[in-house]
């Protein structure tokens, strides 16, 4: 079986072994290697094909032999084929993988100007598809000509392009910039794809500007590679297969709703049914405060539970694949949107008034429900993705949300 598998130097959170379980019959393993080490695992390691990422792309190059066309256009590898006599092909499939990513985002990128922020391997190749695409890409770094203190220079670009690790995961509230620079901005991609959509695609979302994440391109680049690997064609529609699949399994479903809705025991059989891992906010505020939620409020006031509750949500949508049911209030704090959407989709659980139970809500209480669910609505409406009625069993809400989901796995 052919040995395969993933060179980096920090790999825990790639999704590059399931997407390969899903392409091919062989072997596919992570490998974190020390740059000291580099030389020595290339010429001596246990592998015939290799996947190259960050921080290898362009360090590879002085051990191979030879270098395809792409390779050589791009300069950079993320590619390598063990030959017969010993030596190591590089070729570069994050060009194929950017190009399907530009496809799918509907962008015409002809002859616009387009920002590539950073300098790495994986910049070359964009730049290098963009140039195939007719754009004019200009690189942004943090030493270049072009630099984040003159972004001023680029008002007129139409495309930014983040090739940066700034934005991924565990750091997802981080940008690279803000796109305020760019009044004649038409599209913004980002090749990270874990979250779904860091903090620079939100941003381009609140704006309206059209904005895609990194998946579809580490699905297609992947494609192209086991194509590399084994020799056979692998058809166009396994890309669009298995980025379905893993945009289902990477996201986290969240379930936002008045108090007494139904969430936790809707997650609850929501996580067994989909093998998911449960989590509840307010569990994990208990944990983070020390104290039952009506104590807390009582002794600390509204104020300081929402900012509890907003650590504890920043802590749970950094998951991928969890089930996560809120507080019924959680919507009335503006910025939770951007946390939870980060990299979820968010679920509506709505149910009658007067089914809605008051013990143990310190809100609810001696609340007007009426009046509460008036001012709520709306929020609930902006935050969710989709919406669903919990009148009868908490089973039959739960199969409604995979339903609503498109049968999530």
């Amino acid at each position: 079986m052919l040995r395969c598998g993933l060179l980096g130097r920090k790999l825990a959170h790639s999704y590059s072994p399931e997407i390969h379980r899903e392409l091919g019959a062989y072997e596919y393993r992570l490998y974190e290697v020390e740059p000291e080490s580099l030389g020595d695992f290339l010429e001596n390691g246990p592998w015939d094909r290799l996947n190259v990422t960050i921080p290898y792309k362009q360090a590879v190059i002085p051990y191979l032999s030879a270098l395809s066309e792409t390779a050589k256009g791009a300069g950079s590898v993320n590619t390598l084929v063990r030959l017969p006599d010993g030596g190591i092909l590089g070729d570069n499939t994050d060009v194929w993988g950017f190009l399907a990513m530009v496809r799918k985002s509907g962008l015409r990128v002809s002859g616009k100007k387009a920002l590539v922020l950073g300098s790495g391997g994986a910049s070359r190749a964009v730049c290098y598809a963009l140039d195939t695409l007719g754009a004019r890409p200009v690189v942004i770094s943090r030493t270049g000509e072009n630099n984040y203190t003159n972004l001023d220079l680029h008002r007129d670009a139409s495309l930014v392009v983040n090739t940066t690790p700034v934005g991924m995961y565990p750091d997802n509230a981080s940008a690279p910039l803000s796109l305020t620079h760019f009044p004649a901005l038409e599209g913004v991609l980002d090749i990270i794809y874990n979250p779904a959509r860091t903090a620079l695609l939100l941003e381009a979302e609140s704006r309206g500007i059209p904005a895609v994440n990194g998946l579809y391109m580490l699905v297609e680049q992947a494609r192209k590679a086991s194509e590399r690997f084994t020799g056979m064609e692998i058809p166009e529609a396994e890309t669009e297969r298995i980025f379905r699949l893993l945009s289902g399994k990477m996201q986290n479903i969240v379930l936002v709703g008045m108090p007494g809705s139904g969430k936790s025991a809707v997650a609850a059989l929501l996580a067994e049914k989909l093998g998911r891992p449960l989590a509840d906010s307010d569990e994990e505020i208990v944990k983070d405060t020390g104290m039952p939620i009506p104590e807390y409020f009582a002794r600390y006031g509204e104020a300081a539970f929402r900012e509890a509750e907003t650590r504890v949500l920043r802590t749970l949508s950094k998951a991928s694949g969890t089930v996560i049911a809120t507080g019924g209030g959680c919507v009335t704090v503006p910025g939770n949107y951007a946390i939870l959407h980060g990299n979820s989709r968010i679920v509506w659980i709505r149910r009658d008034i007067s089914l809605l139970p008051r013990d143990g809500r310190p809100l609810s209480a001696g609340a007007d429900l009426q009046a509460m669910y008036a001012r709520r609505a709306p929020m609930y409406a902006r935050f969710a993705d989709v919406q669903t009625e919990n009148n009868g069993t908490a089973e039959e809400t739960a199969d409604a949300v995979i339903r609503a989901l498109g049968g999530v796995k």
